[in-house]
């Protein structure tokens, strides 16, 4: 049933608005690349070439802006976030992960909430490949929260101790961003 898949304050809309902080950037796939480092055993640095060559999945999942609209069934396609801490191996010292964006875009979610089922970098939207305003060429997609935690243009991922708080936290945003909860700010 629908009603019970949109949270409290939330409305369904077809579109997807886009909503970004700054210009949206230019990909540039012959000097893109992605790399994982911090509180992990195998740090890695990929091309886009070689980041396409991962283990592919398609999510279909819910998302949920903290302005207040909700879409439904999006069909992402990319790498789960499990799969990337499977290379990286993380550290029992790694409890949070910082997602380190273009433009100096930046979130932080615990190792916790990354390792759920749903949780991927997404590269394709609708089967189609992800379109730059919507966070293409690479987003992040974390259905639980409200969607500055699904961070677009993503490129690195650091492995962290302490939670550190990103672009939207340090303005007055909640960290936990769960819209079942209505927490929009801190």
């Amino acid at each position: 049933m629908e009603k019970n898949r949109i949270p409290p304050g939330q409305r369904v809309t077809t579109k997807f608005p886009v909503l970004h902080e700054g210009r949206t950037p230019v990909f540039d796939e012959a000097h893109w690349d992605f790399s994982v480092e911090g509180e992990i055993e195998n740090p890695i640095k990929l091309s886009w070439k070689e980041f396409l060559e991962l283990p592919k999945v398609k999510v279909v999942s819910d998302f949920h802006c903290v302005t207040s609209w909700s879409r439904l069934d999006n069909e992402w396609e990319g790498v789960l976030f499990s799969e990337i801490a499977r290379m990286v191996r993380p550290r029992d010292t790694a409890g949070f992960i910082t997602v380190d964006c273009e433009q100096g875009y930046t979130t932080s979610l615990s190792l916790d909430e990354l390792m759920d089922d749903d949780v991927l970098l997404a590269y394709g939207l609708g089967g189609k490949p992800l379109p730059t305003e919507h966070g293409g060429p690479l987003r992040l997609v974390v259905p639980k929260k409200y969607a500055y935690k699904s961070a677009k243009w993503v490129r690195k991922l650091v492995f962290t101790r302490e939670k550190e708080l990103g672009f939207w936290e340090k303005r007055g945003y909640s960290d936990s961003a769960d819209p079942w909860k209505e927490e929009r700010y801190s």
